[in-house]
C-alpha cells in the first residue's frame, strides 16, 4: 500500500495488526476509532496520510511479514489457546502480530504459512483460490489401485463430494501401512483424513510437504524461514492480491 492508495478503515486497521477485519469493523461501530480527530465510520476510506487512533492510541502500520513454518506435532494452529497448549506462533518473531494461514490438526506436521498480511491470508483461504496443498499420508492397510482411482475421482463426505485430487502410492514401505501422496485444491476441515476413512483406510500419520507449490526444503521440524520475494510474488498472483 502506497501512502496515497485509499483503503477502507477496517482493512487499514487489519494491515496495522490492530485486529482482524471483522473485529476492526466492531471497533469502528463501537466508536473507538478516530480518523484525523473525528469518529470513524464503517466503510470510510483512508490513506497512510490520515491519523488513525484506536482508544486514543495512534495506529502505525506494521511491516508485512510472511513466514513458512515446518509445523511440529502437538502444536495448535491458532494465535493463542485457552487450554494452554503450545501454538504454531511460539517459536516465531513477536515483533509483529502474526496468524496462521489456515490450520493443520494438532497431530499433523508440515508446511504452514504464517503472516500479518490479512488480504493475502484471506484470499489464499478462500475456496475460489484453489491453492494446491500436498500431503504425505500414511494410512492403515494396503491401498488398492481401485481405491486410488476412487480418491482421484472424489469421494462422498457428509458435507458433499470432494473435487478430483491427485493421488499416488508412494515408494515408501511400512509394514501394515501404505504411504499416499495426495494433492488437493480444497481446504475442508480434516479433509485428507475424512477422504481416507471414507474408502476404508484410517490415517496414522499426516504431513503437509507443500503449500501453494512452496516446499519445506531443508527446514527441520519446528524451524521457519521468511518467504523469498519470488515466492511472495507467486502467492500474490495466485491469490489475485495487488502488490
Amino acid at each position: 500500500m502506497s501512502r496515497d492508495e485509499p483503503m477502507r478503515i477496517h482493512r487499514a486497521l487489519a494491515h496495522a495488526g490492530v485486529a482482524s477485519r471483522r473485529a476492526a469493523e466492531a471497533l469502528v461501530a463501537a466508536g473507538r476509532v478516530t480518523v484525523n480527530g473525528e469518529p470513524a465510520a464503517i466503510g470510510q476510506m483512508v490513506t497512510l496520510h490520515d491519523r488513525i487512533r484506536v482508544d486514543g492510541r495512534e495506529v502505525r502500520p506494521e511491516p508485512v511479514r510472511t513466514y513458512l513454518l515446518n509445523k511440529p506435532t502437538g502444536t495448535v494452529s491458532t494465535a493463542s489457546d485457552p487450554q494452554g497448549r503450545p501454538t504454531v506462533l511460539d517459536a516465531l518473531p513477536d515483533r509483529v502480530r502474526l496468524y496462521p494461514v489456515g490450520r493443520l490438526d494438532l497431530d499433523t506436521t508440515g508446511a504452514l504459512l504464517v503472516t500479518n498480511d490479512g488480504d493475502l491470508a484471506h484470499r489464499l483461504m478462500h475456496p475460489s483460490s484453489k491453492v494446491p496443498k500436498t500431503y504425505e499420508a500414511m494410512v492403515r492397510g494396503r491401498v488398492s489401485a481401485d481405491t486410488v482411482r476412487r480418491l482421484r475421482r472424489g469421494v462422498e463426505l457428509e458435507d458433499g463430494p470432494t473435487l478430483p485430487a491427485r493421488v499416488e502410492i508412494m515408494d515408501r514401505l511400512r509394514p501394515g501401512h501404505t504411504w499416499l501422496l495426495i494433492e488437493l485444491t480444497e481446504g475442508r476441515n480434516r479433509q485428507v483424513k475424512r477422504m481416507c476413512e471414507a474408502v476404508g483406510h484410517r490415517v496414522a500419520r499426516l504431513h503437509r510437504s507443500r503449500y501453494a507449490g512452496i516446499g519445506l526444503g531443508r527446514l527441520r521440524t519446528g524451524e521457519w524461514r521468511p518467504l523469498t520475494s519470488a515466492e511472495l510474488a507467486r502467492l500474490r498472483e495466485m491469490a489475485k492480491v495487488a502488490s
